[in-house]
């Protein structure tokens, strides 16, 4: 996978991965120059005006002072036009893992486990393939969603259940993995003035009364989701919500006055605290 430098200066080089082949995504990676192989890889989910070489220069700087790679892949519109549900025809699932096991083999990081976070469109994206994936994910952040998969049995992708009552294989392995997904450290993030609906945002009788009518209310609603369904589970929930002050429905902003970086990748854990608590799990499990 041939890449090119779009940006260098003393902390990161800014490079760009085109895509290599049918069902393959491109990305702009963020690379340290004092890089730790033992930190988390950030994975970085644009929005849907693709905006994934701003994602990855945003959260540069303070990656790069844990010495942790930043990998934004980007969904073409031709090739994923619906990436925001994850398992469509064009699979923008399979796109990602077969992304990060390529920079994996590459040696670049350890990608068997990430730390995923995504905006907007992004965010339906990152937190619809944590609940498919939970076993990939390290911790997971969305900003300003503009709706979520709720952990209840709604038909997806309002919830975890079959659409009218057909069996489908990977909704049920969806379903199944729901207590490991909420095990997650999982961040939950939106502006404080993101409260006006716009065109992007859907709305249906289905949605507004389950989720709210804007994304303010809707990650609202979605957080408090989480936690209940965690202590019904017996799980300690590890969710929290950040309502960014003075900001609305941009990335750029949330960034730079609502310190959306700093607060995604805070809850990104080390590789030691990782790794104990897979062997709690596993030992749980026993």
């Amino acid at each position: 996978m041939s890449a090119s430098t779009s940006h260098c200066n003393e902390a990161f080089s800014l490079v760009r991965r085109p895509a290599h082949g049918p069902g393959t995504a491109s990305a702009w990676l963020a690379l340290p120059k004092h890089p730790d192989p033992s930190a988390i890889p950030l994975v970085a989910v644009h929005g849907i005006q693709r905006g994934a070489r701003s994602q990855a220069a945003l959260f540069a700087e303070e990656a790069a002072k844990a010495g942790r790679v930043v990998i934004a892949p980007c969904f073409s519109s031709k090739r994923f036009p619906g990436y925001q549900r994850v398992i469509m025809p064009q699979r923008a699932d399979l796109a990602l893992l077969e992304l990060l096991d390529r920079i994996g083999r590459e040696g670049m990081c350890d990608t068997s486990r990430v730390a995923l976070f995504g905006y907007s469109g992004g965010a339906q994206f990152a937190h619809r393939f944590a609940l498919f994936y939970p076993h990939r994910i390290a911790s997971l952040s969305v900003l300003s969603a503009g709706w979520y998969t709720f952990p209840d049995d709604a038909p997806y992708p309002y919830g975890l259940a079959s659409p009218k009552r057909r069996e489908t294989p990977w909704l049920s392995s969806m379903a199944s993995g729901l207590d490991r997904f909420l095990e997650l450290p999982i961040t939950a993030l939106v502006g404080a003035l993101d409260c006006t609906p716009d065109s992007n945002t859907r709305s249906n009788r289905r949605v507004d009364s389950q989720q709210g009518t804007h994304r303010l209310e809707r990650c609202t609603r979605w957080h408090k989701a989480l936690v209940a369904a965690a202590d019904a589970r017996g799980i300690q929930p590890r969710s929290t919500l950040h309502i960014l002050p003075d900001c609305g429905h941009d990335f750029t902003e949330c960034v730079r006055q609502g310190g959306a970086a700093r607060l995604v990748l805070r809850g990104v854990p080390d590789a030691e605290h990782l790794s104990r608590g897979a062997a709690c799990s596993a030992s749980s499990a026993a």
